[in-house]
């Protein structure tokens, strides 16, 4: 897929309107009783980068984002600022935040994961687009050096330990994180009269698989 390993504007998406939305296929029986199924195993994210704007500069940067993108044709780099932590937003990374998975002896390859747990349910999120710098890792409550015990893949999220973890040492992470989007959008269309009146036009995003 035809992507660019660059992050939108990150003073751009704050204020942006948007998160998760899943596609749920409902029919309802002739008894009033429903059966629901959904297509997809993961939710997408869409965003609205227009509700970030503040300035005609604001205006520049995006056009220029936008052109350099050639619309829709690339995929960039998305920070959403109410989810870009693999901890709370109030908390700072630590290797210990996110359970990956459990060592076997043999495996040594892993994808970034970030956990949403609630009424005893969780959902598994893959995090393919790790912020460079970001990625902290432990196996068994011990942090691991990157460079020497791992390495990360920022372009596709998986980390390759040197050695594969000991058999049911738990292999955790922490990481800030991007979503990986693109323009939903052939066109933006812009007002210099109406933006300094207050509003501001409508640039959808949406989140791509990768």
């Amino acid at each position: 897929m035809a992507f660019h390993e660059v992050r939108f504007p990150a003073n751009l998406s704050f204020g942006a309107l948007g998160g998760p939305e899943r596609r749920t296929e409902v029919v309802t029986l002739a008894n009033g009783f429903e059966e629901r199924n959904t297509p997809w195993k993961h939710s997408r994210r869409r965003y609205d980068a227009g509700m970030g704007l503040r300035s005609l500069d604001d205006v520049e940067a995006l056009i220029a984002f936008y052109e350099a993108r050639q619309g829709q044709m690339y995929g960039f780099r998305w920070k959403d600022w109410a989810d870009y932590k693999s901890c709370l937003p109030s908390m700072d990374v630590t290797p210990l935040d996110q359970l990956i998975a459990q060592g076997d002896e043999v495996q040594t390859v892993f994808q970034l994961l970030k956990c949403y747990p609630s009424g005893g349910v969780a959902y598994h999120r893959p995090v393919s687009k790790p912020v460079a710098g970001t990625v902290r890792m432990a196996v068994g409550g011990d942090e691991a050096q990157e460079g020497v015990d791992f390495e990360v893949a920022y372009d596709t999220g998986l980390v390759t330990f040197a050695s594969a973890p000991g058999l049911d040492a738990e292999i955790r992470a922490g990481f800030e994180l991007d979503v990986p989007v693109r323009f939903d959008a052939d066109r933006i269309q812009t007002s210099v009269s109406s933006f300094q009146a207050g509003e501001v036009p409508s640039v959808p995003v949406v989140e791509v698989r990768v």
